[in-house]
C-alpha cells in the first residue's frame, strides 16, 4: 500500500493542511491511497483558522521569550484573527506589544516548523508541570473539536498532542505547547500578514470565579494586502460604530442610574425607532398578523411548562418572591410565589391560543407582538445596543396544521426578505441551525422532520445555505437570515424556527375538519431580532445618514439672512402639515455654520433661501454630500421631498 505525505500530494505552497476522511490534519501527515484526501488552502475558512492558530502559537512563544515567567492560557483562532491568554505579573502595555511583534517577526523569519507529537496524560503533565492552566486542560480531555469551546483547540476527543516549534534545518526545539492542531508547515507562511491589535482582561475559561488573565488579540491574513484591506475595514467600522454615532447624533444612551445594558432612546432616536416599528406594523397587517400584548413578568410555573426554567435559567433574571402573607407573629399565612421577568414571549402567546377553542379554519393563526423581554447577560458580554439586558422583540408565533407547515415557512421567509429589503438591506444568505445533542426536548423523529422541512424551504429560496450544526434552541431547528451591510460585515437578523414541542407541553389543540382534536405546529418568527439591535445595525449600515423616511429630522430650512425667516418658515410649515419632520433654523449662527451643523447631523435635505429665491418662489436644495440644486420651485421641492420619503429612497 503506497504511503505519501501531503507535501508529496500537493506541492502547491498555497496548500497548508489536509482533510483526511473528513478530519483536518497537518500537511506532513502520511496518508494511504484508500483514504479520501482533500487539500486545505491558506485562503479557505479552514486554512485561515490554521494560519491564525499558528500565529497565536508564535505570539505565545514570543511572549515567553521576552518574559519566561508568563504562564500560558489558551490561544484559539476567532473571527478575523486570534488571541492568547497569559498570566503575567503586570498588564501588557502598548510598548510591550511593539516588542512582542518584533520578536514574532524574528520567529516567523526563522522558518520554524510545527511538529506534532502524541503524549500520554502523564507525559503531558510532566512536560507542562510549570504551566498550571495547561495542567487543568489536560483533565478536560474528551471534548469535541466542534463543541464551540475554545479549550478544544488544546485538548479534545482522543489522544493528547504537543506541538513543538523546531529549527527548520537542525530540528532543534525552541518552544512547545499543548495543542490538538493542525498547524502551518512553517512559521514563514505567516509572512507579513499578521498584526497584534489590542489587550484586554479576561477571566480564565470565562468564569468570574477564576483568575483574571491578560488577553492579547491579533489578526492574520495570507498577504500584506489582505491585512491592509482588513485594517481599512476596521477604520470604516470604527467611524460607523453605533455607540459613537448614537452620542454624536443624540439618539440614545445608557445612564448609570438605570443599569448596564438598559438603554433609553432620546427624542431623535425615538423617531427612528418609531419609524422602524411603524413600517413593521404596516407589513404585519398586510400579511394577516393579529397584534397581541402580554405583561413583562409572570409566575414561575409558566416557564416550567415551556421548559425555559430547565434550559434557560442562567439567562434569566433571578426570581422575585411575591404574594406571601404573614401574621403579626411572622408566621406565613399565605404561601408566596416566584415571579420572573420574561425572557421570551412565546409561552404567553401559547396561552392566548389556548384561551378558547380553535378550529382548523382559523389556521394559520399569526400572533405578533412588540414584546419587551429581559435577559441576564454578563456585564462583560454587553455591547451597546447589540447586546443588552432589556430588549424589544418583533416577535411572532404562527400556529398551523401539519400540512400547512412548508407553505407557511416559505411564506414567512419571503415576508422576511421583502421586509428587510424595505429597510435597505439586500445582500443575504441563510443558515440552518440543527439540534444540539446535549440540549433539546422532543423526539428525534420530530426534530428530523422539522429540520428536513426547513432545509427544503431554504434550498428552494435560491439563497446560499450554510450549516450551523448544534446551533438550534432547545425546542426546534431554525433558519436564520444573515445580512451583509454596506461594508460587507455579516449580521444575523431574522429567524424562522419550527417547534413541534411547545404545543405538546402546553396541550394546544384545534378541531380538525373531521371533528377530531389535533395538535398544531408552532412557528417562531423574529424578523428584526430585537428593535435595539436592528436599530444599531441600520445606524452602522447607513453610517448615521438614514434615508429620508427614517431620518429624525428630514428637512431643515436655512435662511441666508434673518429677513428670509418668514418666507422659509411658511415652506417648513407646509411640509410639517404634510407630515414631514421639518425645522427652521432661525438661530443667530452664520449660514455656513448652520450648513455645517446640519450636515454633521446628517439631515437629508437642507432648503436654503435668499432674495432671489423669495422673488422667484423657489429654494435651493443642499444634500448631505455637499452638492446643491438651486432655483427649485417650491411646489417641485415639496413634491421631491414627499416622494423621497414615500419611496424610501436613499438621498
Amino acid at each position: 500500500m503506497t504511503e505519501q505525505t501531503g507535501f508529496d500530494l500537493f506541492p502547491d505552497r498555497s496548500v497548508v493542511a489536509l482533510r483526511v476522511d473528513g478530519e483536518l490534519k497537518d500537511l506532513a501527515t502520511t496518508v494511504t491511497e484508500t483514504q479520501t484526501v482533500e487539500p486545505v488552502t491558506i485562503d479557505s475558512p479552514d486554512g485561515l483558522n490554521i494560519l491564525r492558530h499558528s500565529a497565536a502559537h508564535v505570539l505565545a512563544q514570543a511572549v515567553q521569550r521576552i518574559n519566561p515567567e508568563a504562564k500560558l492560557g489558551i490561544g484559539p483562532p476567532v473571527t478575523d484573527g486570534f488571541y492568547y491568554d497569559f498570566d503575567v505579573a503586570t498588564p501588557f502595555t502598548p510598548e510591550d506589544l511593539k516588542a512582542i511583534e518584533k520578536e514574532m517577526d524574528r520567529i516567523i523569519r526563522q522558518g520554524q516548523r510545527f511538529v506534532r507529537r502524541v503524549v500520554s496524560d502523564d507525559e503531558a503533565r510532566r512536560e507542562l508541570a510549570a504551566e498550571p492552566y495547561k495542567l487543568e486542560l489536560i483533565g478536560l480531555k474528551g471534548g469535541s473539536a466542534e463543541s464551540g469551546d475554545n479549550e478544544s483547540v488544546e485538548v479534545g476527543a482522543g489522544e493528547l498532542t504537543i506541538y513543538e516549534n523546531v529549527d527548520g534545518k537542525t530540528g532543534e526545539r525552541y518552544w512547545q505547547d499543548l495543542c490538538r492542531g493542525p498547524h502551518l508547515p512553517s512559521t514563514r507562511l505567516i509572512g507579513n500578514g499578521a498584526k497584534l491589535m489590542r489587550v484586554a482582561a479576561a477571566y480564565w475559561r470565562g468564569s468570574e470565579k477564576n483568575p483574571q488573565l491578560q488577553r492579547i488579540y491579533g489578526t492574520a491574513w495570507p498577504t500584506k494586502d489582505e491585512l491592509r484591506a482588513y485594517l481599512t475595514r476596521l477604520e470604516e467600522a470604527a467611524k460607523r460604530d453605533h455607540r459613537k454615532l448614537g452620542k454624536e447624533l443624540d439618539l440614545f444612551s445608557f445612564p448609570d442610574e438605570i443599569g448596564s445594558g438598559l438603554a433609553v432612546f432620546h427624542p431623535k432616536g425615538g423617531v427612528v425607532r418609531a419609524e422602524i416599528e411603524n413600517y413593521m406594523r404596516e407589513r404585519l397587517i398586510a400579511h394577516g398578523y393579529e397584534q397581541v400584548y402580554s405583561p413583562h413578568i409572570t409566575k414561575a410555573n409558566l416557564f416550567e411548562t415551556s421548559g425555559h426554567l430547565q434550559w434557560y435559567k442562567d439567562g434569566m433574571f433571578p426570581a422575585m418572591h411575591l404574594d406571601e402573607e404573614t401574621d403579626a407573629e411572622g408566621h406565613v399565612t399565605r404561601q408566596g410565589q416566584d415571579y420572573y421577568l420574561k425572557p421570551m414571549n412565546c409561552p404567553m402567546h401559547n396561552l392566548i391560543f389556548r384561551a378558547r377553542g380553535r378550529s382548523y379554519r382559523e389556521l394559520p393563526l399569526r400572533l405578533a407582538e412588540f414584546g419587551t423581554v429581559y435577559r441576564y447577560e454578563k456585564s462583560g458580554q454587553l455591547s451597546g445596543l447589540t447586546r443588552v439586558r432589556g430588549l424589544t422583540q418583533d416577535d411572532a408565533h404562527v400556529y398551523v396544521t401539519p400540512d400547512q407547515v412548508k407553505a407557511e415557512v416559505a411564506s414567512q421567509l419571503e415576508f422576511v426578505l421583502e421586509t428587510l429589503r424595505g429597510y435597505g438591506l439586500t445582500d443575504f444568505y441563510l443558515e440552518l441551525s440543527t439540534k444540539d445533542p446535549e440540549k433539546y426536548v422532543g423526539s428525534d423523529e420530530a426534530w428530523d422532520e422539522a429540520t428536513d422541512t426547513l432545509r427544503q424551504v431554504a434550498e428552494e429560496s435560491g439563497l446560499e445555505l450554510v450549516a450551523d450544526p448544534g446551533g438550534a434552541a432547545f425546542y426546534g431547528p431554525k433558519i436564520s437570515v444573515q445580512a451583509r451591510d454596506a461594508i460587507g460585515r455579516t449580521w444575523q437578523l431574522s429567524t424562522v424556527q419550527l417547534d413541534f414541542n411547545q404545543p405538546e407541553r402546553f396541550e394546544l389543540e384545534y378541531t380538525a375538519s373531521d371533528g377530531t382534536k389535533q395538535q398544531p405546529v408552532m412557528i417562531h418568527r423574529a424578523l428584526l431580532g430585537s428593535i435595539e439591535r436592528f436599530f444599531a445595525i441600520l445606524l452602522e449600515h447607513y453610517a448615521g445618514a438614514f434615508p429620508a423616511w427614517l431620518a429624525p429630522v428630514q428637512v431643515v430650512g436655512i435662511p441666508i439672512a434673518e429677513e428670509f425667516n418668514d418666507y422659509l418658515g411658511e415652506i417648513i410649515a407646509r411640509l410639517r402639515k404634510a407630515g414631514v419632520r421639518a425645522e427652521l433654523d432661525a438661530s443667530d449662527d452664520r449660514m455656513q455654520k448652520k450648513i455645517r451643523t446640519h450636515t454633521q447631523q446628517k439631515v437629508p435635505f437642507q432648503l436654503i433661501a435668499g432674495e432671489q429665491d423669495r422673488a422667484g418662489g423657489s429654494v435651493s436644495f443642499r444634500f448631505r454630500d455637499g452638492t446643491q440644486d438651486n432655483g427649485v420651485p417650491v411646489d417641485e421641492a415639496v413634491r421631491r421631498i414627499l416622494e423621497a420619503i414615500e419611496t424610501k429612497a436613499q438621498v
